[in-house]
This record gives structure tokens, C-alpha cells and sequence, in this order.
């Protein structure tokens, strides 16, 4: 797992699409391999909507992780989420190329 590993999420979705499903459980294998290690869970959006909206879409997007994490076996306690709504884009650009890359989850290791 390299720190940093992201995820990505449909416009204005939060549930973790079929397509990176695979990425989620390589986490989960790796934090099975790892149970020492804590990490924190990061949600972001676009720069589309308010502030407040895309605060709150940040946190359902790292709680749609953490879940799918959980569900792989993962205990909860190791994992925290936070959301930084669109406050942190890792692309920036007002275009779907940009969106698309900062609509994510990012695994941190603590």
C-alpha cells in the first residue's frame, strides 16, 4: 500500500463504486497484515456546491470507507474519517478532468 492511495466517487455520490471496490480491499488486506497501524480516513469533493455541502459529502464519503473497510473485517477503532470538502482539490481546474480527480477518498496512515 503506498500512503496516500486514493479512491474515487461519481458526482455528487457517496457509496464506493464497483470499480474501486478493488482498491478498498487491498486496504483491508493490508491493514490485516499491518493491525498495529491506525489510519485516518480523508473525504473530498469538487469545487461544485457550497462549502457546507461539499463538507458534508466529504464526511459520507469517507463513512462509505470506513463501512467498506469494517465490513472487510477491519476494526473501527482503528480507522478515523475527516472531511475536507472541496478544500483540499488535488487537481486544480474547473473542468470534469479536475472534478473527477478530486471527487475521492484518501487512505493516511496515522
Amino acid at each position: 500500500m503506498n500512503v496516500g492511495d486514493r479512491i474515487f466517487f461519481d458526482f455528487d455520490k457517496y457509496n464506493v463504486r464497483a470499480d474501486q471496490r478493488g482498491q478498498v480491499e487491498k486496504w483491508a488486506a493490508w491493514l490485516k497484515r499491518n493491525p498495529s497501524v491506525r489510519v485516518t480516513i480523508e473525504g473530498h469533493a469538487d469545487e461544485r456546491g457550497t462549502r457546507e455541502y461539499n463538507l458534508g459529502l466529504g464526511e459520507r464519503r469517507a463513512n462509505s470507507v470506513k463501512d467498506a473497510l469494517v465490513a472487510s473485517g477491519i476494526d473501527a477503532g482503528r480507522l478515523t474519517t475527516v472531511s475536507y470538502g472541496k478544500e483540499r482539490p488535488a487537481v486544480l481546474g474547473s473542468n470534469e478532468a479536475a472534478w473527477a480527480q478530486n471527487r475521492r477518498g484518501v487512505l493516511v496512515v496515522n
